[in-house]
Formats: C-alpha cells, sequence, structure tokens
C-alpha cells in the first residue's frame, strides 16, 4: 500500500511564500507522474500542478502558473510545490497525489493515490 504525506503547510501573509513537500512511502513512486491538487472550504477539489516520472514534463493551472514550481527528488521519493507570491484565494487543504501513469494528468480520476492533505493559509 503507498503511503503519501504531506507537510509545510501553514499560515502565511499574502505575498509570502511556503514550500510543501510530500514523501511517498515506496520507491517505486519514482516511476510515476505526481499531482498536486487543492480544495478551499465549499468548493470542489481543484487540480494544481502535475510532473512526469522524470521530472521533464510539468504542467499547472493558469491560477498559479508562474508563482508555483512543482519538483521532484526520485532518490527521495518526494515531491515538492514552492509557493510564492501567495494570494488569499490560495487558502486551501493541499493534496499530494500519484498517478495511475507515468506523466499524470489535470484530472482526478487519473490518481490513484492521495495523501492526507495539508493547511495552507493566506492571510490578507
Amino acid at each position: 500500500q503507498v503511503q503519501l504525506v504531506e507537510s509545510g503547510g501553514g499560515l502565511v501573509q499574502a505575498g509570502g511564500s511556503l514550500r510543501l513537500s510530500c514523501a511517498a512511502s515506496t520507491r517505486t513512486s519514482s516511476n510515476y507522474g505526481m499531482g498536486w491538487f487543492r480544495q478551499a472550504p465549499g468548493k470542489e477539489r481543484e487540480f494544481v500542478a502535475r510532473i512526469s516520472f522524470t521530472g521533464s514534463n510539468t504542467d499547472y493551472a493558469d491560477s498559479v502558473k508562474g508563482r508555483f514550481t512543482i519538483s521532484r527528488e526520485n532518490t527521495k521519493n518526494s515531491v515538492y510545490l514552492q509557493m510564492n507570491s501567495l494570494k488569499p484565494e490560495d487558502t486551501a487543504v493541499y493534496y499530494c497525489a500519484r498517478s495511475s501513469g507515468s506523466v499524470g494528468s489535470r484530472y482526478l480520476k487519473d490518481y490513484n493515490y492521495w495523501g492526507q492533505g495539508t493547511q495552507v493559509t493566506v492571510s490578507s
């Protein structure tokens, strides 16, 4: 059973930065695409960013493009989300997920393992 554990969330002022980490319990997770999603209160879970298994292919939601950067270290079975220039509308629970394929996608249905989430709160 694959376990994903997120960390790095917290409270930050608008304009600030946070770095989220996601640690996978299995070495084989390095063979799969990984993604970050978020869910704000009363809203559906939405795509934030994804990265292919090699790290060479990434994709971002328009709302975070230019501010967030996804990366991975396969030797550490870890994926990261560097979040800069944070806005109050970025407030949400952020989830790490492992894709069923090697690239990942923007769609929840293509991910079969999920972490428990980490809260990010951006104050104005």
